[in-house]
C-alpha cells in the first residue's frame, strides 16, 4: 500500500466495522467476522492496517502499487 490514503473503520454499536479508505465505504462485515476483527484492531497503526487490507479481499497478492 503507498500509504498516502490508509484505511480507516468505524464499529456501529449493532457491531458491524464498516472500513472506508479516500472516504469511501469499501466493505461491511458484520457477525462472527466484524466481532474478530474488532477485537484485533487498535493494538498499532501498522497492524491495523494490515488487517484492513486482508478484511477488504483486494490487497492480498503483494503486487499492488
Amino acid at each position: 500500500m503507498s500509504g498516502s490514503e490508509p484505511f480507516t473503520y468505524r464499529v456501529t454499536k449493532a457491531g458491524d466495522v464498516l472500513i472506508s479508505r479516500g472516504g469511501r465505504l469499501v466493505t461491511t462485515l458484520r457477525g462472527s467476522a466484524a466481532a474478530r476483527l474488532a477485537a484485533r484492531l487498535g493494538d498499532d497503526e501498522a497492524s491495523d492496517q494490515a488487517l484492513l487490507q486482508r478484511a477488504t479481499g483486494n490487497y492480498r497478492r503483494g503486487n499492488e502499487r
